[in-house]
């Protein structure tokens, strides 16, 4: 009885080790394959990027891979060191390698002041104060975050109460369209740009793309609201919704 259990212990270890083994050596071949292959790393997009999409803003939507070198198309890049500045030339799909001529100027997007509108979504046009956009500062291809206010009503805990909220996040701005400004002064002695620091006149007329819900809180908020938007990258952090009302904006 004895001897059988032992037996049989060992054979169990034995089968044990005998998988570790081929386990092993399984993933050996693997590396020894990809090795002869000679592989490349490739940035590969992760997530879709709209068209328009800043360079700068595309991190968090892009991840290295290693790709055996025959199956690298010739203008693959591996880093974006060579590519400020510009913007994505189209939709990025995930999967695919992040090539050269996707990646171009702003004007090559935006050359009638527009950009490519992403499958799915809708544009909605808004008035807004440059104030309240960044400063003016705000360009096609940019990405925005929406600050719906309303005086009272808003917030059903607290119906008296006047509530601001980050609502929409990340809408892809199509066309921007300014009020006329007057001619810029003369360069200061300091070689500074008067327009960098000039305060913008007028207001801006603002178009986004975004589903069909957002469009519809966007409106709704033009009508009977305000609204405040922030420059808000893809990559920006995003906790969670919060609405801020008097008694707890400074918690």
């Amino acid at each position: 009885m004895k001897s059988r259990l032992v037996a049989g212990t060992a054979a169990i270890a034995l089968a044990v080790v005998g998988a570790l083994i081929i386990v092993f050596y399984a993933q050996g071949a693997d590396q020894r394959a990809m090795a002869t292959t000679k592989p490349v790393d490739v940035l590969v997009v992760k997530t879709a990027i709209p068209a328009g999409t800043p360079v700068n803003d595309m991190a968090a939507s892009l991840v290295i891979e290693k790709v055996p070198a025959a199956g690298v198309a010739d203008t693959a890049l591996s880093n974006l060191d060579k590519s400020a500045g510009t913007v994505s030339a189209v939709d990025l799909v995930p999967g695919e390698q992040l090539l050269a001529e996707r990646l171009v100027a702003p004007e090559a997007v935006k050359a009638d002041g527009r950009t490519q509108v992403p499958a799915g979504l809708q544009e909605v046009s808004f008035e807004v104060e440059p104030k309240r956009v960044v400063g003016g500062r705000i360009t096609v291809g940019d990405h925005v975050g929406f600050f719906l206010s309303f005086e009272a009503g808003a917030y059903k805990a607290k119906a008296d109460d006047a509530t601001t909220q980050l609502t929409v996040h990340k809408a892809l701005v199509t066309a921007v369209q300014r009020a006329p400004q007057a001619a810029s002064a003369e360069k200061p002695a300091d070689g500074t740009d008067p327009a960098d620091t000039a305060l913008p006149e007028g207001s801006l007329l603002l178009t986004v793309a975004v589903n069909d819900v957002d469009a519809g809180k966007i409106v709704f908020a033009s009508e009977f609201g305000r609204i405040w938007l922030t420059k808000e990258p893809l990559d920006a952090q995003d906790n969670g919704p919060r609405i801020e009302r008097k008694e707890v904006v400074y918690k």
